[in-house]
């Protein structure tokens, strides 16, 4: 084994493969950019060395540094994670030329894997099912439009070098097909540094289930076992499963034949799991990722395996001492992906720092993996990935219930989250019913979105603003005390809150020291609450209703005030006159971005007539691609950065005249 290993990543994977490197006696060797040097996986190493500038392409994608480190650290053998360079060919062959160990599979077989055209020939080749499509070498556009007219509608583009959902678009009808290509071209050079595309036929309501691969240098190969990945938004995946629920012995056994024939086929090595598309009874190779998998957890929690440590032993020449018909499932796992977006708001990822990120702890069948705590900064370089929540049980029902119970201890503060999303969608009649569709965020619509959550939660972030502040203390003075009190007796403080845009004005009458009735003018409802404890510094409130019902916890820090109720959570901003103020001035019409980023496409021009929703700029943030669009009909007044240009949080990147009424 292993006496030195370089985690050529950062974030939760990097805290997660430290975890049993240690727990095996490996001296931990991390790196980290300029945004990530205080950050957990830094922390938890033996030692750090630092890469450069916070961009990836500086950093945790520059191949010389990384490799200078390794020589400099004396690290035996490099872990790759996943993202980054897991499944870059010319990385692999740069440390077995190096005499380093990748801990991973040999650069020919993510080669044969990189590109997701030449893996689907490979497939063909060995008779393993492939949806129809197109992946040749002409890439022109009017090629790629050509032959997606002859696929038909709905179809698939994918990034032919990419993975992990990214750059993908689904078009359901031609007059979208341009802009779809351009996009999908666009993110496939920017992510991976190739700009080939691929088309596909699209099916609108398959399930997404993967076979997780361990294959050792000596020719021995398993699989261990499937999962269900079909809960996803922009093809990101946000809840698996293990094993996959509800597929018939004989469909899962041949999934488990075809994901090892894949193997066999590019002579893989190391962990690696196969993805498939399943519609009723058939099953269609969709790709491999040719690395460790961001919810191999669920495959642990129901085989007791350490995939990380058999990646390390495979990787240090032992023969994988296991055998399929020894690899059962014990029961069922559930995973959630703990993020920094905004579901209200299209999953708009966030970014700044972590007031508060508690995870679940000792809980009956609970495992939380996170790469961030509670004063870290989550950058805006990178991923929104947070950490992950995983639930093991005798049963799925059992699985999801324990998991949703381990939701409603999570909380996430400073930077909004998902959250409350998940445990809205493990609440769903659907998913606890049965298994899902890659449809599933589709279907359920807004309902799941959280819009709701601020005017429910109101009352307890208005009494936490009274109850958990200088009000009513007993050893203030009676005329220092914002207390609302008056010699004719206690008047209501009025508390204005703001969530997703919009205001709500209460009004809290201070009846007890530790009691308080709430009045929300817009809704006209009174809630009488009452506080158990006193806020400290970076503490919470616990809060209940007198009318009964569950506990509420709140934290208010300056004026962000966040509340959470059985998994449930809301972020407030406080408005007073002070911070109104200080607040920047937006010119009237305009449209600002929410976090920094690079603009990649100007759709439109200066003077231009645009309708509302239309796509006038789009913005690459966290990996992602984010359309600005007009909120109303109206003409272009100016728009104020160009293609390349980087801009900063809160920008204003255009100016749009309102539509006068005809």
């Amino acid at each position: 084994m292993f006496r030195r290993l370089l985690i050529a990543n950062r974030g939760e994977i990097a805290c997660r493969i430290a975890r049993t490197a240690h727990r095996l006696g490996i001296h931990v060797i991390a790196v980290y950019s300029d945004a990530d040097a205080q950050a957990r996986h830094v922390r938890l190493a033996d030692e750090a060395w630092p890469l450069g500038a916070s961009a990836p392409a500086a950093s945790y994608l520059n191949i010389e540094r990384i490799l200078e480190v390794v020589r400099q650290s004396r690290a035996e053998a490099v872990h790759p994670g996943y993202g980054f360079l897991s499944e870059n060919e010319s990385f692999a062959q740069a440390c077995a030329d190096a005499g380093i160990s990748f801990v991973g599979p040999p650069a020919r077989a993510i080669a044969a894997m990189g590109s997701k055209s030449e893996a689907k020939l490979h497939m063909e080749q060995a008779s393993v099912p492939v949806l129809a499509g197109y992946c040749g070498e002409d890439q022109r556009l009017e090629t790629l439009e050509r032959e997606a007219v002859k696929l038909g509608f709905p179809l698939i583009i994918k990034p032919s070098g990419g993975g992990g959902g990214k750059g993908m678009q689904i078009v359901t009808e031609s007059a979208r097909l341009a802009e779809a290509l351009r996009s999908a071209r666009r993110i496939a050079a920017s992510a991976f540094g190739d700009e080939r595309l691929m088309l596909e036929r699209y099916l609108p309501t398959p399930r997404h289930v993967e076979v997780q691969v361990l294959a050792d240098q000596h020719g021995r190969i398993v699989h261990v076992l499937d999962r269900d990945c079909s809960v996803q938004r922009r093809h990101q995946k946000l809840i698996e499963e293990a094993p996959a629920p509800e597929v018939a012995p004989e469909a899962r056994s041949k999934l488990g034949e075809a994901a090892c024939t894949v193997v066999r086929a590019i002579g893989y090595v190391g962990a690696g799991t196969v993805e498939f598309l399943l519609d009723r009874a058939e099953f269609f190779f969709m790709e491999m990722n040719t690395r460790l998998q961001v919810e191999h957890p669920v495959t642990e929690a129901i085989t007791g395996l350490d995939l990380v440590e058999w990646q390390l032993r495979i990787a240090a020449g032992e023969h994988l001492a296991l055998e399929q018909a020894g690899i059962r499932a014990h029961g069922h796992a559930v995973e959630v992906r703990v993020c920094a977006e905004d579901p209200v708001s299209d999953f708009l990822p966030g970014a700044g720092k972590l007031v508060r990120a508690d995870w679940p702890g000792a809980l009956a069948g609970i495992r939380a993996d996170y790469g961030f705590e509670s004063g870290d900064t989550v950058p805006a370089n990178y991923d929104s990935l947070l950490g992950k929540v995983v639930a093991h049980g005798a049963t799925r029902s059992e699985a999801i219930a324990r998991l949703r119970t381990a939701l409603s201890h999570t909380r996430i503060a400073g930077v909004p989250s998902n959250v409350s999303w998940l445990a809205a969608a493990l609440d769903t009649a659907a998913f606890r019913s049965g298994p899902v569709s890659t449809a599933f965020v589709s279907e359920q619509g807004e309902r799941l979105a959280g819009t709701t959550e601020a005017g429910q939660l109101a009352p307890f972030a208005a009494a936490a603003v009274v109850l958990g502040t200088a009000y009513g203390r007993s050893d203030a003075s009676p005329w220092a005390c914002a207390d609302g009190f008056r010699l004719s007796g206690r008047a209501p403080i009025n508390v204005t809150l703001r969530a997703h845009g919009k205001s709500l004005t209460a009004q809290v009458l201070l009846v007890a020291p530790d009691e308080v009735e709430v009045t929300i003018t817009e809704r006209a409802t009174v809630t009488r609450i009452i506080a158990a404890g006193r806020l400290r510094p970076h503490g919470l409130l616990r809060l209940r209703a007198l009318t009964g019902g569950p506990h509420a916890e709140a934290s208010v820090i300056g004026q962000a005030v966040q509340v959470w109720c059985e998994g449930v959570d809301a972020a407030f901003a406080l408005e007073t006159p002070e911070s109104a103020q200080s607040g920047p001035a937006i010119p009237t019409g305009s449209l600002t971005t929410a976090l920094p980023g690079v603009v990649v496409s100007v759709l439109v021009s200066q003077g231009e007539r645009v309708a509302a929703g239309q796509a006038l700029l789009v913005i690459e943030a966290m990996k992602m691609e984010h359309a600005i669009r007009a909120p109303h009909a109206g003409v272009v007044r100016a728009l104020k950065y160009r293609v390349g240009e980087r801009v900063k949080e809160g920008s204003t990147l255009a100016e749009l005249d309102e539509e006068p009424e005809r």
